[in-house]
Order: C-alpha cells, then sequence, then structure tokens
C-alpha cells in the first residue's frame, strides 16, 4: 500500500515534467520561425527533429485531419511528376524536400492543438514574442540606431531577421492581429499590456514597406472587427467595437503622420503606396507573365518543373495558382485548389461558436483569408508561417469535430 502512495506522486510528478518539456519544445519551435537570415534556417532543423522525436512519442493523426495529410501529399507528389520533365533538375530535389517537410509542419500542429487544445495559447505567445523581437530589430535596423543593425534591412526595408521584407511584414501579421483581438476584447485596464507590442508589430509592417503585408494586415483587421461584431448580440459590445476600431484608426492615421515628416520615410511611401510599380505593367513584368504562364499551364499538364519559370523569363510566377500549376503540375493544383477551399468552407462553418479555442481560430482564419489573396501576387507556397496558419485552423476544425462526437455520445 505505501508503495503505491509513493508511486502515485512520482508518476504524476513525471507527467507534469513531461508536459512542460513538451509545451517548451514548441514554443521554441514557434519562436524560431521569426528568425530566417541563413537557411536552413534553425527553424527548419529544429522543427525536423522535433518532428522526429513527437512522431516516435505518439504524435496521432486523426481522422478528421487526413484530408490535410492526404492533400499535401498529392501536392508534393504533383511536384514531384513535373520534375521529371527537368533536363536539368539543379536544387530540385530539394526544393521539394523543404515543400513536403514545410507541409509536415501544418499537419504536426494540426495534431498536437487536437490533442491538446492549450497549446494554442503557448503558440500564439511564442509568435507574439518572436514577432515583438524581429519588429525591434527591424525598426532599429532601419533606422541605424546601433552600430551594424543595417544587417535587419534590405533594400532600405525593414526586414528583422529575415531575407525578405516581403515575407517580414506578412510573418508580423497574424500577431497583430491578436494583439488587435486582445485590445477590442479585453479589460480595459490591461490594454496597455497588448497595445505596446501592437504598436511595436505595426512599425515593423510599416517600415517593411511591404503594399501585400500593409494590405494583408488592414483586410485581416476589417475582416476582424466585421466578426466581432456579427457574433455578439450585445449592443454594449458592439458600440464598444465600434469605438475602439475609430480610436485605432485615429491613433494609426496620427501615427503614420508623424512618421511621414521624416523626408527618408515619406519618399519610399510615396514610392510604394502606387498600386502598379514598373515592374508589375511592363512588357514582360508580373502581370504579362501571369498571361504567358495560364496560356503555357493550359499545354503542360505535368508543369515545367519548380522554379523553372523564372529561368525562362527572368522572374519567378509570383502567383501561387501559376506557381503550383508550373510547378507542381495539373495534380498539384487541383490538390492546393481543393486545399484552400476545405480549409476556408470547413473553418467558415465553426468560425463563431463559442469554444475556448474560438479567439485563436478566427484570428488564425482572417489572417488565412488574407494569405489566400495576397498570393495571388507572391509566390507563398515556401512561406513557414503560411503552414502554421494552416495548421491552427485544422487543429481547429479537428477540435470541433471531436467536441461534436463528444456531445452525440453524451447529449445533453
Amino acid at each position: 500500500m505505501s508503495a503505491i502512495i509513493h508511486e502515485l506522486p512520482r508518476a504524476a510528478i513525471n507527467a507534469k515534467l513531461i508536459g512542460l518539456i513538451s509545451t517548451g519544445a514548441i514554443a521554441l519551435g514557434v519562436l524560431l520561425s521569426g528568425f530566417v537570415i541563413r537557411e536552413p534556417a534553425p527553424y527548419e532543423l529544429y522543427m525536423a527533429g522535433l518532428i522526429a522525436v513527437w512522431s516516435l512519442f505518439g504524435l496521432r493523426i486523426s481522422r478528421t485531419i487526413t484530408p490535410l495529410v492526404v492533400l499535401i501529399v498529392t501536392f508534393n507528389i504533383g511536384g514531384m511528376i513535373a520534375m521529371t520533365q527537368m533536363a536539368n533538375l539543379m536544387n530540385t530535389p530539394l526544393y521539394l524536400a523543404v515543400s513536403l517537410f514545410l507541409g509536415f509542419t501544418a499537419i504536426f500542429f494540426a495534431a498536437v492543438t487536437e490533442a491538446d487544445p492549450r497549446l494554442f495559447r503557448i503558440i500564439f505567445l511564442s509568435w507574439v514574442t518572436s514577432a515583438v523581437v524581429t519588429s525591434v530589430l527591424g525598426i532599429v535596423g532601419y533606422f541605424g540606431a546601433v552600430p551594424g543593425a543595417e544587417m535587419f534591412t534590405k533594400f532600405g526595408r525593414a526586414a528583422g531577421a529575415f531575407q525578405d521584407p516581403n515575407v517580414f511584414g506578412p510573418y508580423l501579421t497574424l500577431p497583430g492581429i491578436y494583439l488587435l483581438y486582445r485590445v477590442l476584447t479585453g479589460n480595459p485596464a490591461r490594454m496597455a499590456i497588448y497595445a505596446v507590442p501592437l504598436l511595436i508589430v505595426t512599425g515593423g509592417i510599416f517600415l517593411s514597406f511591404s503594399r501585400g503585408a500593409w494590405g494583408l494586415f488592414g483586410a485581416s483587421a476589417i475582416l476582424l472587427t466585421g466578426f466581432l461584431f456579427l457574433q455578439s448580440d450585445s449592443g454594449k459590445f458592439r458600440l464598444r467595437i465600434v469605438m475602439m476600431s475609430i480610436a485605432a484608426v485615429t491613433l494609426l492615421t496620427v501615427a503614420l503622420l508623424i512618421v511621414l515628416q521624416i523626408p527618408s520615410i515619406a519618399e519610399l511611401f510615396t514610392t510604394r503606396a502606387q498600386l502598379v510599380q514598373d515592374y508589375d505593367g511592363a512588357r514582360l513584368g508580373r502581370f504579362a507573365r501571369y498571361a504567358i504562364g495560364f496560356l503555357l499551364a493550359t499545354e503542360k499538364p505535368f508543369g515545367i518543373g519548380p522554379l523553372v519559370f523564372g529561368q525562362i523569363y527572368g522572374e519567378d510566377t509570383h502567383n501561387i495558382w501559376l506557381k503550383t500549376l508550373m510547378d507542381y503540375g495539373w495534380l498539384g493544383f487541383a490538390s492546393y485548389l481543393t486545399l484552400i477551399v476545405w480549409t476556408v468552407a470547413a473553418g467558415f462553418r465553426i468560425l463563431l461558436r463559442n469554444r475556448p479555442w474560438q479567439p485563436y481560430l478566427l484570428s488564425a482564419y482572417v489572417v488565412f483569408l488574407g494569405h489566400i489573396a495576397l498570393g495571388t501576387v507572391i509566390d507563398t507556397d515556401h512561406w513557414r508561417h503560411f503552414y502554421l496558419l494552416l495548421g491552427l485552423i485544422w487543429g481547429s476544425i479537428a477540435l470541433e469535430a471531436r467536441h461534436q462526437r463528444a456531445l452525440a455520445f453524451h447529449p445533453g
């Protein structure tokens, strides 16, 4: 009897320790996603090891997540078939290996959040922390506040710990939207806790001078506000949403007017704010390449191979739909389109249900919708945070399916 008494606390302690280690491991992985100065980045190396270890010790893929697995694998099979059309493989096997790995990260995050919904909070806090740190690096680098900080800028734009400002800006959007959610819905007494990091993150987005990131954050913020307004039946809460939105827009406008007094910022802002740049509308610019590429896709059902389009026309596709056709063939395009439509439809169906994970789903969903739109002008198939968004939404879908099964098994 005494042996049992002594054994139970030890087992409980071990379980608690394992829980802390696993939670910390996921938090570290998300933190590393914001630091991609060199490739392969620490994120890839770390997540590859984490997924391998987790798979050995009980990573469970539920029936609800199975479509995600099938569509990601089929998408990459399309890329492998497209590779057979290439005379020179170059670095294509590595490129497709990265594509498949990133798909596995989406599956991993879906599986672990379904298994333990408390991980949503850890993932979001880690992402916010990473975003604040990399935003500070980008802001410091842009203003040259510290010797050597120029390494955190690219092309005269803030890039933080990223290789490209056009990825840095979109990466910050989910943390920014989540912080905005907390400002709009949280306790007014604690507003500063979220408002200060929100200001830092939006500063990073602005100084990235990425038109896509600006539009992504703006559209996601509008969608978030709209869904919050529709979700609530309280007139008082709706009034608060309206008043807070007006205050946020006013604050951002004043901040914008202040920073535009700096000549270098005003000049670059004027240039970047133009809807169509020279490289968009030129004779063989972005838009012309779209027409050429989609016509070529009708003649090449197996695609032409990853990254071949850029070698032929001097620039990559800069359109995720065209890229899937060129790099992954018709099979890859069909798989990707099905995955996006399925994710949007299944996520929307459960979006406004009152669940503990609903704030995280709502934030991820509106940003995911923005990324779909952004994909029409840029390639997103190797964006690490895109697959993290995908995994978070599918984790929520799986949780809701499990919740409904529990209700059916225990009605009332």
